[in-house]
């Protein structure tokens, strides 16, 4: 069925042949923004017209006028809402530096203590290793469970990593309950706090765990890791995800193997809350048993958060004794409908392990981390503004976690202050902008608050919501093959300029030329198709500015979506 593009969006501009639909002739050019907290973010005048919001999804016959200041209704967006976000920080360490004066008496008090502590860590790390690769030598057949025998080496490296915990300060570890026989629970899942979670159950269940395949190259702990008959998964591919599902089912139906321990929560928290977890311990469908972990203390935080790793560790050594308490919870077998929908079979495990811990659980996710990571390397000291929970935008948009970070790249290029927002010129400086009524209109699309900036989440969540409209993917279509004028495959620069300037009038030929560089990807000179879409997928918001394009053209449903994905 044939879809009619023919309402415009850019305002009129004179010179430009595009004209003004006014409501009285007589009245004032003015907009007058009407605020409703419980229905809507945009004007008043958006909303007038009832028919809007029963025409069928692809039928954009209506007219904009003068009141019109959503750039991106040609495209079928009646504007978006980003979702609600908690204030907690589950990645926060509560001690990230030294402070009081009994923390600073008790490091000078320590520090004998800590040497001889740092000895017996050393020696304890070389003996497992010794015996690691003992067990390893000649082992070459890893498709297949670990030979008794070399398991049996490895009873030597799990003493060593209770000699271990004991040199960090866990003198004795309070349990309570008892690890399910592995027949009954193939499947271990526990909330992850610390780097001191997996040398524990390393000793206390010497399970196989599913890990990031960057730990396989750490030294002295990589060949341990090996050694465990781990399961690799790298978090930003699919593929490697799906093969870590296959080899988790693989290795949790058979009894030759170890039992499978996973860390849902894909990174670590403080302990505070639980965020959202992965499905990966929930697919295969067998029965698992939750494990929670808690690390009391007043003065030190054993988390591990933005802190590096060598620094708590040295924190642990000048403890007089580190607290951790490990929570064995009643195994959960999964019903025939939990089968079918892993989400709610991780959801239920949630709801026991928060209840065991008295948390909650959050939308947060490893994507959380990645960009609150990300914002660190930019210097900056207050990340709450750049965590966006992403479980649930990744819910609504199926959005990955590559993408979001790409996005956090650009937002922090636009310079965001100490609260995390960002301005109008910085916005439409990093996008190649002119400051017009077009820039004005997609900065004021974005600011859902209509404060005069915004925040990271919301350039997010606007930025995917015109990525993933049905029509955006035609819609670069048309504005690629409008804007190669001579049909060559290619966009010039002379092409470009004649294409963009309809959009925003009087553009300097500088303005012209950084805004072409922004589309150029290889560098050639030229724009082409691969070149344009992976723009408009990058900056999507930069499609407003072919809207003119879109006027009068019956676009074949079917046919232009493919080339451009």
């Amino acid at each position: 069925m044939a879809t009619d593009l023919r309402r415009p969006l850019i305002l009129s501009i004179a010179g430009n042949g595009l004209t003004h639909t006014f409501a009285d002739d007589n009245s004032p050019s003015q907009h007058v923004l009407t605020i409703n907290d419980n229905l809507s973010r945009f004007p008043q005048s958006l909303n007038q017209d009832s028919s809007s919001h029963s025409r069928p999804p692809n039928d954009f016959t209506t007219t904009t006028t003068e009141d019109d200041e959503n750039p991106f209704r040609v495209l079928g967006s009646d504007g978006f809402a980003p979702p609600g976000s908690s204030t907690v920080d589950p990645f926060r360490n509560q001690t990230p530096r030294i402070e009081g004066v009994y923390e600073w008496v008790k490091m000078v008090i320590c520090v004998p203590i800590a040497l001889v502590r740092l000895v017996l860590f050393a020696l304890c790390l070389l003996i497992g290793y010794i015996a690691t690769k003992f067990a390893l030598q000649g082992w070459k057949d890893k498709q297949n469970p670990m030979p008794r025998w070399r398991c049996r080496v490895m009873y030597v490296t799990r003493l060593c990593t209770r000699a271990i915990l004991f040199s960090f300060g866990y003198h004795w570890i309070k349990r309570k309950g008892k690890p399910a026989a592995r027949e009954a629970a193939p499947i271990l899942v526990a909330n992850h706090v610390s780097f001191i979670d997996p040398i524990f159950f390393f000793y206390e269940v010497s399970p196989t765990i599913v890990t990031s395949e960057s730990h396989d190259s750490m030294p002295f702990v990589g060949v341990i890791i090996r050694a465990m008959q781990v399961i690799y998964v790298n978090r930003f591919s699919y593929q490697s995800r799906k093969q870590a599902v296959n080899e988790i089912k693989k290795k949790a139906s058979t009894n030759q193997y170890p039992r499978v321990l996973l860390f849902p929560e894909g990174t670590t928290t403080n302990g505070r809350q639980l965020i959202s977890f992965q499905l990966g311990a929930f697919i295969p469908g067998y029965p698992i048993q939750p494990v929670v972990i808690r690390y009391p203390h007043i003065h030190f935080d054993q988390s591990w958060g933005h802190i590096a790793l060598a620094t708590l560790m040295f924190r642990m050594f000048m403890q007089f004794h580190n607290f951790i308490e490990v929570e064995y919870l009643p195994v959960i077998s999964p019903s025939k409908y939990h089968k079918q929908s892993p989400a709610r079979f991780a959801e239920r495990t949630g709801r026991a392990m928060a209840s065991a811990l008295n948390v909650v659980q959050t939308y947060h996710s490893f994507a959380d981390y990645a960009l609150l990571s990300k914002a660190v390397e930019a210097g900056h000291e207050n990340l709450s503004p750049f965590m966006v929970e992403m479980a649930q935008v990744q819910k609504l948009y199926h959005l990955s976690s590559s993408e979001a970070v790409d996005f956090l790249e650009r937002f922090l290029a636009m310079n965001p202050d100490s609260s995390g927002c960002v301005t109008y010129q910085d916005f439409i400086r990093v996008l190649r902008l002119k400051h017009s009524l077009l820039s004005e209109n997609i900065f004021g699309f974005v600011d859902v608050g209509k404060n005069g900036v915004i925040t990271f989440k919301e350039f997010l969540v606007g930025s995917i919501h015109i990525l993933k409209l049905p029509l955006f993917r035609r819609a670069c279509e048309v504005a690629f093959n409008e804007s190669d004028v001579d049909k060559d495959g290619y966009i010039s620069l002379s092409e470009f300029g004649g294409s963009t300037s309809p959009a925003i009038h009087d553009l300097s030929t500088s303005e012209i030329q950084a805004l072409f560089e922004l589309f150029d990807n290889d560098g050639d000179g030229r724009i082409s198709k691969d070149d344009f879409s992976t723009c408009l997928k990058r900056n999507p918001l930069l499609v407003a500015h072919f809207n003119h394009h879109f006027m009068n053209k019956n676009l074949d449903a079917e046919t232009g979506l493919e080339e451009m994905v």
